[in-house]
């Protein structure tokens, strides 16, 4: 029957362990790490699109949409971050929560409306989903208007 080796020699080749520190003091505040899309982004993701809209007025209701349509790759030059698929998902995730680019697709869709009506609209009320396809990200806007009366 073998025997085992001494482990004797081994613990003499390994350093001596350091102590776990102790916590003598402790935070009166939690810190988080919070990130979102920069404004100088925003500027260059909308300068970098391309609009397609549709839609008409039936009577007085306006029914319509808008497509913004960003390749994002296009952008390389431009920011510090790979623009890569797993970059347009997160711009993706960002960009549906943040009530700037709510805001923006709402002004670009309701002028998209006001072109092809030829009318004046009244407010515009938008449904705005974003979804991604390899380095391109879409904005669609569902846009619903009614047509302004003036006396």
């Amino acid at each position: 029957m073998a025997s085992l080796p001494d482990a004797a020699p081994l613990r003499r080749a390994l350093p001596p362990r350091k102590p776990m520190a102790v916590a003598r003091r402790v935070s009166l505040f939690e810190r988080e790490i919070r990130i979102g899309l920069s404004s100088a982004a925003l500027e260059i993701l909308f300068e970098l699109a391309s609009v397609l809209s549709e839609g008409e007025l039936d009577g007085d209701t306006y029914q319509g949409s808008t497509m913004i349509t960003i390749d994002v790759a296009r952008a390389a030059a431009l920011v510090s971050d790979p623009c890569d698929g797993t970059t347009v998902r997160r711009v993706a995730e960002l960009v549906g929560a943040d009530p700037r680019v709510r805001e923006r697709a709402r002004h670009l869709a309701a002028a998209e409306a006001d072109r092809l009506t030829s009318a004046p609209l009244g407010p515009a009320q938008i449904d705005l989903r974003v979804r991604t396809s390899g380095h391109h990200l879409h904005i669609d806007i569902d846009v619903e208007a009614t047509r302004e009366r003036r006396a």
